[in-house]
């Protein structure tokens, strides 16, 4: 039992993770992806990237239980699956990236990430050509690398799916089934690569019962939103994110 309490993180880490988990649950509850774009950054503010990410691998398995079976109903299920199978190719190459990466580095990686994916999203983009299989298995693969190496992964496909115009339903339902099909995926890259160990279960049980609100929250909001409701407040809360979690503020000096 001492060999495991000596693994409990301090207690300021243990709040940072938890507001972290509440802001990203929030986030994956209402729209369906985010949940990295906001609790990454935040909680990498308290705990460091290579602690952080783990953690919300673990998290994910909870809410993608939650929502997996409505989603099946909405999905863009042929999409979704080719995509996956592109994302699960890339995910051990991204889980290598976090495994040996510096973690500043890392952190102002995942801010740029975050910012571009901002400044996309709100410029009204849109993909006019034909829909090909090739080119879908590419966003998949460039969200199994991001999803390995900082679990971003749900950034390509929602840029993909916003921007050929799709509606709030089918890309809340879509994104849901793909992080299901991913998150084993990542979940086993991470365990491979030893990512997971006391201090992240210790967080993740932390940041559980804020998680789980977070997705409550979010779910019961977007029944009341409309489209331009749901696309507004996404973009804010990944852009306050983004901004928040900027190295600038709090250095991670020796994490």
């Amino acid at each position: 039992m001492e060999q495991l309490l000596s693994h409990l993180p301090p207690p300021g880490a243990l709040l940072g993770i938890a507001f972290a988990a509440l802001a990203g649950g929030l986030s994956r509850g209402f729209s369906g992806f985010g949940a990295a774009l906001v609790f990454v950054p935040l909680a990498s503010a308290a705990v460091g990237p290579r602690a952080a990410i783990p953690v919300l691998a673990l998290l994910e398995i909870v809410s993608c239980l939650v929502f997996l079976p409505g989603a099946w109903a909405y999905a863009a299920r042929r999409e979704v699956l080719v995509m996956a199978a592109g994302a699960i190719l890339a995910v051990p190459v991204g889980s290598l990236v976090l495994a040996h990466s510096d973690p500043v580095a890392l952190r102002w990686g995942l801010t740029v990430l975050v910012l571009v994916a901002v400044a996309v999203l709100a410029s009204g983009w849109r993909y006019r050509g034909s829909e090909s299989v090739p080119l879908t298995v590419g966003v998949g693969m460039a969200g199994g690398l991001m999803s390995g190496a900082a679990m971003l992964g749900g950034v390509p496909p929602a840029v993909w799916w916003l921007g050929r115009a799709a509606s709030a339903r089918v890309l809340r339902a879509s994104m849901n089934l793909y992080f299901a099909i991913l998150t084993a995926a990542i979940v086993a890259a991470f365990a491979l690569h030893g990512l997971f160990g006391w201090p992240a279960l210790w967080l993740a049980l932390a940041a559980g019962p804020a998680y789980g609100v977070g997705l409550w929250a979010g779910a019961a909001l977007f029944g009341l939103a409309s489209e331009t409701t749901f696309r507004r407040t996404a973009y804010g809360l990944i852009l306050a994110a983004a901004v928040l979690g900027m190295p600038l503020w709090d250095p991670l000096t020796g994490r």
